[in-house]
């Protein structure tokens, strides 16, 4: 005979075993994202690489304007470019596509090589497909590792603040770029 205790013992074991379930889940779900919710805030660490390519027949960074001066500066001072570069689990172009970035970038230093980023990185895998990060910060290229700030978001990133760690992977005398990104975000439940 089952005691009225071993009964809610039994439900409460199970309970647990199907949120734990889920849980992982959930976490299995993106090897790229992890989330974290601590009662009043959601902690977000996300890990991906950036695939800026500049030449080629179908480049993902274009320029879009010069300065009139052009040639002048060493820094490209005055440049601006459109981007729309994928987003993908590893550093190799071929590996799982978890999003896009898409924005816009200049060259704003006229003694270093710094670059005013204003990019929303939109992603399309597993819980984020739809969710986005505003990104508006000074990218100090030639640092490594180097620090920008997450400014805003939507859908599960509406009202984030953070930051990303940002290290080049790779380059190339043509100014294509592969970037590693680790971003820490904070949203309020």
């Amino acid at each position: 005979m089952i005691t009225i205790q071993t009964q809610i013992s039994f439900l409460i074991i199970l309970a647990s075993t199907i949120a734990f379930s889920a849980q992982a889940q959930s976490n299995d779900q993106s090897t790229w994202a992890k989330r974290v919710d601590s009662g009043d805030q959601v902690i977000t660490t996300l890990q991906f690489y950036f695939h800026d390519k500049l030449s080629g027949q179908n480049p993902s960074a274009i320029q879009i304007a010069q300065p009139l001066q052009s040639g002048t500066s060493p820094n490209l001072f005055g440049n601006l470019l459109m981007i729309d570069d994928a987003l993908t689990v590893g550093p190799d172009p071929s590996s799982k596509l978890v999003g896009r970035a898409r924005g816009l970038y200049g060259s704003a230093g006229q003694t270093e090589m710094n670059l005013i980023m204003a990019l929303s990185y939109v992603f399309t895998d597993g819980i984020y497909d739809g969710s986005s990060l505003s990104l508006l910060s000074i990218n100090s290229v030639m640092n490594s590792p180097r620090e920008m700030s997450v400014v805003g978001g939507t859908g599960l990133f509406r009202l984030a603040r953070g930051y990303a760690i940002v290290q080049t992977y790779s380059a190339n005398a043509s100014g294509d770029a592969i970037v590693g990104y680790n971003v820490t975000i904070a949203t309020n439940i």
